[in-house]
């Protein structure tokens, strides 16, 4: 968590052979001048192998920074808009085609890398890289969070943990008002886009992703139980003796509720994403995550209503809470012949399996977080489950309750969040001054380079971190 979207990568284009500007002679060129930065930031991006990715996100964020005032100065000259209080004269010479590769379209060809796709208007040039600004910010988002599942080094402190989780908190909440600008400026189309990428049901529904995900942050800022259960399972952490501090009522309550929010935020996006219009189909790894992600706050809320009963003093209650939460989460509880617990139903190998799987995958930075923490809420309610039943069979015995009736009288959620609208970046009124000057070079970031954009990839058979004794050009071969 959250979601690793890929990001996408463009061909070359040269705005001078399809715009000109009579009042800003070198816009066009500027424009493609800070394009072409983009493009090959995210190319080297592509190349980079995932443990490295993330390190280099600031860059790619900084070349859409650049790039998007002079896209955005130049649409609004076509619409004779002004732009930091001067008028642009931009006149559209022909049709320009520029081509993306889609991120969240689903691939008709499994195994296969999809081809880019051509599209032949500017504003969808502008959805596709305000897309491309949400989805930098969505991994950074997961770039601040690494360092409290990673068990490489010991657990982080109470202040390292609570500025991690509140710089994710802002990326997210970035993301989802870029979503949410993409979706409102969409709706005044006539036409349908060529890809479900930037259409508008899918950035709304990217948006209140974005929106579940940031919630459950805010949640997790001060739950102590995620925390406590990582640092138990860290070898290299130094306090071995843990006790995760209590909740009070009214806070455990709260943040139910907010589980119960981030989980209407994820159905909402699951719905769009299920219905959205336009060519093509949303890539299944990513309906998954969502509904996962659903999951995970119905279950986190669960267990939430449940510490909120044991607190109370309600010890059988609060263990119907945890199955309850585990049967949110999609697992169930499975006992033995004489009743005893025995774990959860896909198996203890399998599920030690999966969670040593996910560990590594959090080491090697590659798609960690994929099951949108269903297995490490899992791991919570395990560690509660076993501790109240202990509890509820030695000291204080009392009737563990059905199930279904709790579930039905579970509140509404309770929003934590309120979007605030994108404000697009602007051109400087001096920015402006030096592109009437006519261009002093030639546009030719047209031409398409001859190398192939290529994905990171380890020599077929070779070990882990001996891809430089292969081969030193970074080719694929063996000899």
């Amino acid at each position: 968590m959250p979601f690793p979207f890929a990001l996408p990568t463009t061909s070359a284009f040269s705005f001078s052979k399809y715009f000109i500007s009579d009042s800003h002679p070198s816009l066009p060129l500027s424009t493609s001048t800070y394009r072409g930065v983009l493009r090959d930031s995210l190319k080297r991006h592509k190349r980079l192998p995932p443990n490295e990715q993330s390190a280099n996100l600031g860059n790619i964020l900084l070349s859409l920074n650049n790039y998007i005032p002079y896209l955005l100065a130049l649409d609004a000259g076509l619409g004779n808009q002004p732009v930091a209080g001067e008028h642009l004269d931009v006149v559209l010479k022909s049709t320009p085609t520029l081509e993306w590769r889609l991120t969240i379209s689903d691939n008709p060809i499994p195994g296969k890398a999809m081809g880019r796709l051509k599209i032949k208007s500017l504003e969808y040039e502008i959805y596709f890289v305000l897309s491309t600004l949400a989805y930098t910010q969505t991994l950074l988002a997961r770039a601040s969070l690494h360092s409290l599942y990673s068990s490489a080094t010991s657990s982080p402190t109470t202040e390292q943990r609570t500025l991690a989780i509140t710089t994710a908190t802002k990326h997210l909440m970035s993301a989802a008002s870029v979503h949410d600008y993409i979706s409102t400026r969409s709706d005044s189309l006539s036409s349908d886009p060529p890809c479900v990428d930037i259409t508008m049901s899918a950035s709304r529904a990217l948006s209140f992703l974005a929106m579940a995900e940031a919630t459950l942050l805010a949640v997790l800022k001060d739950d102590p139980y995620p925390a406590a259960v990582a640092q138990g399972r860290n070898k290299n952490d130094k306090e071995w003796m843990i006790k995760a501090p209590d909740i009070p009522k009214v806070r455990a309550h709260l943040f139910a509720r907010l589980c119960l929010a981030a989980a209407e935020h994820a159905s909402n996006a699951h719905s769009l994403l299920s219905t959205s219009s336009g060519k093509g189909k949303v890539d299944g790894e990513l309906l998954k995550y969502v509904d996962d992600l659903k999951k995970s706050g119905r279950g986190k809320a669960c267990r939430f209503f449940g510490i909120d009963s044991e607190l109370s003093g309600q010890n059988g209650t609060g263990i119907a809470w945890l199955q309850a939460g585990v049967n949110e989460l999609g697992f169930s509880l499975s006992r033995k012949e004489d009743g005893s617990k025995k774990g959860f139903s896909f198996g203890r190998a399998k599920k030690e399996w999966t969670e040593k799987r996910e560990d590594k995958k959090v080491e090697s930075g590659a798609a960690w977080g994929s099951d949108a923490g269903r297995l490490e809420e899992s791991r919570v309610i395990e560690m509660l489950d076993a501790k109240w039943n202990k509890m509820n069979d030695t000291i204080n015995t009392q009737e563990i309750p059905p199930t279904g009736p709790l579930i039905a009288s579970m509140p509404s959620g309770r929003n934590m969040y309120e979007l605030k609208p994108f404000e697009p970046p602007a051109l400087d009124h001096s920015v402006l001054e030096s592109m009437r000057a006519p261009p002093d070079r030639v546009d030719d970031y047209g031409s398409e380079s001859s190398d192939e954009e290529r994905e990171y990839r380890e020599p077929v058979g070779a070990f882990p971190g001996t891809k430089g004794d292969y081969s030193a050009s970074g080719s694929n071969s063996y000899y």
